[in-house]
């Protein structure tokens, strides 16, 4: 599954970013009329160089990194956990805040260049603006290594799209949730016989004539208070919260997942109780190895015994909330 492409542009450390400045106004060299002439344009082509260099840079960085201003959706709440909101605010505005002050020191700098009519006096304002532009940037040298980190971490998030009508995959680990969104969607799953093999949120699709459904498998569940899960269950989590218009519920009978009936079961309580209004599809995996009987829906995506069932049961309340969200937009 690909990750949310932003085209967020390269970060560069501090330092990288003044040695790329600095190397590119020494190599400017401007021809004057006399020496002084000479000098003043000199100097300030190679300000004006070192200062465009950063603030272009700076800026860039501002402007593409993606905004985070709704809260209480699902993209800045996993956000907030993979990569933290607060620090990023933080970081972002320190850059804008350095980007600021360079473009006025570069514009101070150039006046009185202007001005001046002593080389040695240019020669002085030259290097003071390099010295000062050189600790503005260092002051934050720390948020650009964490934007930097913050880019890598970026290309690796799930790429939901809000308005398209979506089905979360929920359960304990090992249950064939993996299995059953490889066979139903687009999306390529790892798949491996232990817990937790899911290591994000993967997203595929159903496609369903001219439409197409979001299909999202969450990291498996367990059944402990939302801040007590480590990074990977609280994906899960918003993944059910936010983006949940059918929820398919796997439960392996067979307890070859490595839990017990009951406990799934006491999740499911748990769900059904926490998601009232949520229409909830509960499917037993699995039936190539056991089938317990009762009226549940029973598949086996190793098998693909009544897969066919199970996907059109989905997509039969799939179209119903697709045709109820196309009502609602047009009354909007």
């Amino acid at each position: 599954m690909a990750g949310i492409d932003y085209k967020i542009p390269t970060v560069l450390t501090s330092d990288e970013l003044m040695e790329k400045a600095f190397h590119r106004a020494s190599k400017i060299y401007k021809n004057g009329t006399n020496t002084l002439d000479t000098r003043k344009k000199t100097a300030l082509a190679k300000v004006t160089a070192v200062g465009d260099i950063v603030v272009t840079a700076l800026t860039g960085y501002v402007d593409r990194f993606p905004r985070m201003e709704k809260e209480g959706d699902f993209f800045p709440e996993l956000v907030d956990i993979v990569i933290g909101i607060d620090q990023y605010k933080k970081s972002l505005g320190a850059v804008n805040w350095c980007a600021t002050k360079a473009e006025k020191l570069k514009n101070d700098t150039l006046k009185d260049i202007r001005r001046t009519k002593d080389p040695e006096i240019i020669e002085s304002l030259r290097r003071g603006f390099y010295g000062r532009m050189n600790s503005y940037v260092d002051r934050i040298s720390d948020d650009l290594l964490f934007l930097q980190d913050a880019k890598n971490k970026f290309r690796k998030l799930p790429a939901v799209d809000p308005n398209v009508p979506t089905i979360v995959v929920a359960g304990f680990p090992n249950v064939g949730k993996s299995n059953l969104v490889t066979v139903m969607s687009t999306a390529e799953p790892e798949i491996a016989p232990y817990p937790f093999t899911t290591k994000g949120i993967i997203v595929g699709h159903i496609q369903d004539d001219w439409r197409k459904f979001q299909i999202v498998d969450t990291p498996g569940l367990l059944d402990r208070e939302f801040d007590k899960r480590n990074d990977i269950e609280k994906q899960a989590v918003l993944a059910l919260r936010y983006l949940t218009d059918v929820m398919l519920f796997v439960i392996d009978p067979s307890e070859t997942c490595g839990f017990k009936l009951d406990v799934q079961e006491k999740l499911l309580s748990t769900i059904q109780e926490s998601f009232t209004g949520v229409k909830i599809i509960v499917a037993e995996s699995k039936s190539d190895i056991l089938k317990t009987g009762n009226d549940r829906i029973f598949f086996s995506a190793q098998s693909g015994e009544n897969m066919d069932v199970l996907t059109e049961t989905i997509l039969k309340e799939m179209r119903e909330i697709a045709r109820r969200k196309a009502v609602e937009a047009e009354v909007e």
